[in-house]
């Protein structure tokens, strides 16, 4: 089963339980191996607010993701390379992390390919240009994981 098949799979994977700004539902992953400590201490470091988008809980209460605003942009750590990656794919730098974007229905999926640990965006369009978001969270990523080669 792949990761995704496009952005409108994260309506239902970020519905917002109950009504105003409730958890933000994440849907349960298998994060890298090992990544479980280190995701933590970058999620405790994580800023509580993200391109004007204040800091909720996320459900189930866990340390490998976070979210922010409404609608929600969701993070989430220790995550597989994505399935679309390629060796000579074009990465974005944002505060000296490379993130390779993968534009979908809804908004852009951001991943931080360039790094020991993955790190996953999500970003809805409603915060176009989407890319903007990552200036207040690769500072922390870049702090916590440290670069690999993708050669």
């Amino acid at each position: 089963m792949p990761r995704r098949s496009s952005l409108s799979l994260l309506i239902p994977v970020l519905a917002v339980a109950g009504c105003g700004f409730g958890a933000v539902s994440v849907e349960p992953y298998e994060p890298q191996p090992g990544s479980e400590q280190t995701c933590a201490a970058l999620l405790a470091d994580l800023p509580n607010v993200v391109s004007d988008a204040v800091r909720r809980d996320v459900d189930p209460d866990t340390t490998l993701a976070a979210a922010w605003g409404q609608p929600a942009i969701v993070l989430r750590c220790g995550v597989p390379m994505p399935a679309a990656y390629q060796l000579d794919a074009t990465l974005l730098d944002v505060g000296g992390v490379g993130w390779f974007a993968e534009e979908g229905q809804g908004g852009t999926f951001f991943t931080s390919t360039d790094r020991q640990v993955l790190v996953e965006v999500a970003v809805p369009g409603d915060y176009a240009p989407e890319g903007f978001v990552l200036d207040d969270i690769a500072p922390v990523v870049a702090e916590h994981f440290e670069e690999r080669s993708l050669r």
